[in-house]
């Protein structure tokens, strides 16, 4: 069962006592890129891999723990396990309506006073209350948590660092490339990407075992005869909900100069495009089995880059573009 991960919105004033009907905010997690941190140094933080190829780390709540949060760039917003919430006595918060790959559902949200990834500890607002058997873990860390840092996995020692934009990335080396994006409801948005040599969009999302292509992707290849399906397979979201998808291999995708051969991919009709405005365009979430090919990979939320180091052999059977190597 392959699962994905989430997007919120509050819900503001649900209440069993008040009588008046509910108003939908959107609650924009990283609508702005904060004043940037300068003090904080960065911290290597040991990652484990789970079972579906994800990655947690772990995570102090209010002095308790740790627990292990998996880590989303697809996901708007932090979520902590329903109950984690009730064990820690956390503060109730407003209902919210959740956006996930499966649609959309009214959760229960908590407040998190203290969050510790880092040496500095976060306040999470209205948190989304998750099943743990559905998330896989004990809670999720969303771009909110990280929106104005630069998050560098190394997949060689099995770390993540955390360290303010503003501070010199991982020191150039061989097989570097740096692809510029932009933000789109708080996630990595890149543009300079082809599937088989015809355009798309690539959403990087850490929180997804495995890429998903859209119905727009599909028709685009399908129709050509350029990829083969192999079988169905369900897409669990957080709520528990599934969806299905066909599992297929694209043959190349290059995304800013960098070309990955016979890549795995379920195409879905998954709400995720529906509410980042990109189901009627070719768009693929770029999940965990393609991330993981690299040596290093470096996503910067506020200066838009995404930055990969690529590992002497691979799988994959990476091709560099030279003229776009620096």
């Amino acid at each position: 069962m392959i699962r994905c991960l989430l997007t919120i919105a509050l819900l503001a004033g649900a209440s069993a006592v008040q009588a008046q009907p509910a108003t939908t905010t959107t609650l924009e997690a990283v609508s702005g890129i904060p004043a940037i941190d300068k003090t904080t140094q960065t911290q290597d933080v040991r990652f484990k891999t789970d079972l579906d190829n994800r990655m947690t780390v772990p995570v102090k709540l209010s002095g308790s723990g740790p627990y292990r949060f998996l880590v989303d760039t697809g996901a708007d917003r932090t979520a902590i396990s329903r109950e984690l919430a009730g064990k820690l006595g956390l503060e109730s918060g407003d209902h919210a309506s959740l956006h996930s790959i499966a649609g959309v559902s009214t959760v229960s949200t908590a407040t998190v006073p203290d969050l510790e990834l880092t040496r500095k500890p976060v306040k999470i607002v209205d948190a989304p209350l998750l099943a743990s058997a559905n998330m896989g873990a004990d809670g999720i860390l969303g771009v909110d948590s990280l929106r104005s840092q630069r998050v560098l996995f190394n997949f060689e020692d099995k770390t993540m660092s955390i360290v303010p934009s503003m501070v010199p990335d991982f020191r150039e080396e061989p097989g570097t490339i740096v692809v510029r994006g932009t933000r789109r409801n708080g996630r990595l948005v890149l543009t300079d990407a082809t599937a088989n040599g015809r355009s798309l969009t690539v959403v990087v999302d850490t929180g997804s075992e495995v890429s998903i292509g859209n119905d727009a992707l599909r028709d685009q290849l399908v129709g050509r005869n350029l990829i083969n399906g192999l079988q169905k397979v369900d897409i669990q979201s957080v709520t528990g909900d599934t969806i299905t998808g066909d599992y297929m291999f694209v043959r190349e995708l290059d995304i800013g100069g960098v070309t990955l051969k016979n890549l795995a991919i379920v195409f879905a009709d998954a709400h995720t495009f529906k509410q980042l405005k990109l189901d009627r365009k070719p768009a693929l979430l770029l999940g965990m089995n393609a991330i993981r090919a690299f040596k290093k990979v470096s996503i910067d939320f506020a200066n838009r880059k995404f930055r990969v180091v690529l590992p002497e052999e691979s799988s994959l059977m990476f091709e560099l573009a030279q003229a776009r190597l620096r």
